[in-house]
């Protein structure tokens, strides 16, 4: 197996990944029952060689959710029938999900409604407002 390619900075060595496979859960008749075609790829964070200790905090912070108690992220895959596709798929995810959690979150910068858009606003409520006094009922007296 060859490493992981994260993107062109960061890439996880095979060492660093563990692999276990069980049965698939679901129908599937004698292929589920006899064949151990889920695959969990388990990445330890806090024993990667390649990452920094900034980016195992910047990991651990992103998928907080996904880690166990251990430190140690874990991604299933059982979407295939056979044990080679979803070995692929797992990887794939767990490279998209560490992928994601390095690249930087854009920060919201706020803005101001335009004029014309106040214009449509305060236009609106005053047609409300009309149609609104329409339907009330007066009394002459």
């Amino acid at each position: 197996m060859a490493p992981l390619i994260i993107n062109r900075r960061v890439s996880i060595p095979e060492t660093d990944l563990t692999l276990t496979f069980s049965r698939s859960s679901g129908p599937g008749g004698q292929n589920v029952n006899k064949l151990n075609t889920r695959v969990t790829v388990s990445l330890n964070i806090s024993n990667c060689s390649t990452l920094t200790d900034e980016q195992k905090q910047t990991l651990r912070k992103a998928l907080k959710n996904r880690i166990d108690k251990e430190g140690i992220l874990h991604v299933s895959c059982q979407d295939y029938r056979s044990q080679h596709a979803n070995r692929n798929a797992a990887l794939q995810r767990l490279a998209e999900m560490v992928a994601k959690a390095f690249k930087p979150v854009k920060k919201r910068r706020p803005t101001k409604p335009t004029k014309a858009s106040i214009e449509r606003r305060l236009q609106s409520k005053q047609k409300r407002s009309q149609l609104k006094k329409l339907r009330a009922k007066t009394f002459d007296d």
